[in-house]
């Protein structure tokens, strides 16, 4: 067969997103194509080696995905049309809010034959409740509708049908659109390996960035009430401090990192170790997830889930009572989060059962594999 190498251009706001998420995707596009990256600036050694290695060609950006700047953003904007402009892509590939209002603007503008943006989840500037500031969030809208209009170079992908059906309610999607739906960025079941649970202690895990909409409070707060009565039960938390608009308190950043309650672990490279060591997987996250990744990788290993039923949470948690893996809660609701927690420590052998289930689930609906071969096909990639 012949196939006909094309240039990739992948544009994302954070270079630990690159191989974390989208490693095997890149992979697969490289071996009879050409990718380019435009990311901010790589700090992890391993990452930087591994794009080498596959001869991913690779540009730095100063691009702060969290934080408005209008300075920073403008930069980024110019550079990025100067890239596409240099690189001439067949195919432009951005995931995240910034790069897909930006980058699929300026592909437009530059001709790109085929651009293919990923909302990788909306995040709270699209929730009815969101807390942040309403002119950004009004900007946000209008700017993501200019630079979604309708085009027939244009498919954009979500990570799960609420989504989408959200940006339609709001008017920023049409009939006219073409919109496709994968199943979040899937997890690489040769990398997240199956091992049975320890229920002894039993420790629930966490990870997360630390901010609010992901629930952080809820889960400190269901901690507290279940440390009162099994005191041997265990909690511990993964992931940075983030100093974006949705920040966690300082007095509660306090809290969690005097490890009365939680063992606050911070930042880690691999979570692997630390899921293999725990028994459940919580996230009462109302973010407005695309598909929470950590979720599916403690599928892969074979854990119970609890999380929101919310947004791209909800996805993670088999709906067929029989095949059940994990507890939806409401959201932001520490009582109903602890009971569930209870339920576990009162019913260890569900811990396994679930986890057993959840590994299942994972292979059938979620396997990296699977989602890379739909993007193959919305991208018009041969495989």
């Amino acid at each position: 067969m012949n196939i006909t190498s094309k240039k990739i251009f992948i544009v994302c706001d954070s270079s630990r997103s690159l191989l974390d998420f989208r490693g095997k995707l890149i992979e697969k596009m490289q071996q009879h194509n050409q990718v380019y990256v435009f990311t901010p600036k790589v700090e992890q050694e391993s990452v930087r080696s591994k794009l080498k290695e596959l001869n991913v060609i690779t540009y730095e950006s100063k691009l702060d995905g969290s934080n408005v700047s209008i300075l920073s953003d403008l930069r980024f904007i110019f550079s990025l049309y100067k890239l596409i402009r240099q690189i001439k892509p067949d195919i432009f590939f951005p995931y995240t809010f910034k790069p897909v209002i930006y980058g699929s603007f300026l592909a437009k503008i530059c001709k790109v034959k085929l651009i293919a943006p990923m909302l990788t989840g909306l995040g709270y500037n699209f929730t009815d409740n969101s807390s942040s500031n309403k002119l950004i969030v009004k900007i946000t809208r209008l700017l993501l509708k200019l630079s979604l209009k309708p085009n027939p170079h244009l498919n954009i992908i979500f990570q799960n049908k609420d989504d989408s059906q959200r940006l339609i309610d709001l008017k920023i999607l049409n009939k006219k659109h073409q919109v496709y739906v994968v199943n979040g960025s899937g997890v690489d079941l040769s990398h997240y390996h199956y091992s049975k649970p320890s229920t002894s202690p039993i420790t629930f895990l966490m990870v997360s960035r630390l901010i609010n909409a992901k629930g952080i409070k809820e889960y400190y707060d269901a901690a507290k009430l279940i440390k009162q009565r099994f005191p041997q039960a265990v909690f511990k938390l993964i992931g940075p401090y983030d100093p974006n608009i949705d920040a966690i308190a300082p007095e509660l950043y306090q809290k969690i990192s005097s490890g009365d309650t939680i063992q606050y672990i911070g930042q880690v490279d691999d979570v692997r170790p630390d899921i293999e060591r725990s028994s459940v997987m919580v996230l009462p996250s109302y973010y407005g997830e695309g598909v929470p990744r950590c979720v599916l990788e403690g599928m892969a290993i074979g854990r119970a889930v609890i999380t929101c039923d919310s947004v791209g949470c909800r996805e993670t948690v088999n709906n067929d009572p029989k095949q059940a893996n994990g507890f939806l809660i409401p959201v932001k609701d520490a009582g109903a989060l602890a009971n569930k927690m209870e339920y576990f420590i009162n019913n260890s052998d569900d811990i396994i059962a679930f986890g057993n289930k959840g590994h299942e689930f994972a292979k059938t609906k979620f396997d990296v594999n699977i989602v890379n071969a739909e993007l193959f096909k919305i991208m018009r990639l041969q495989a």
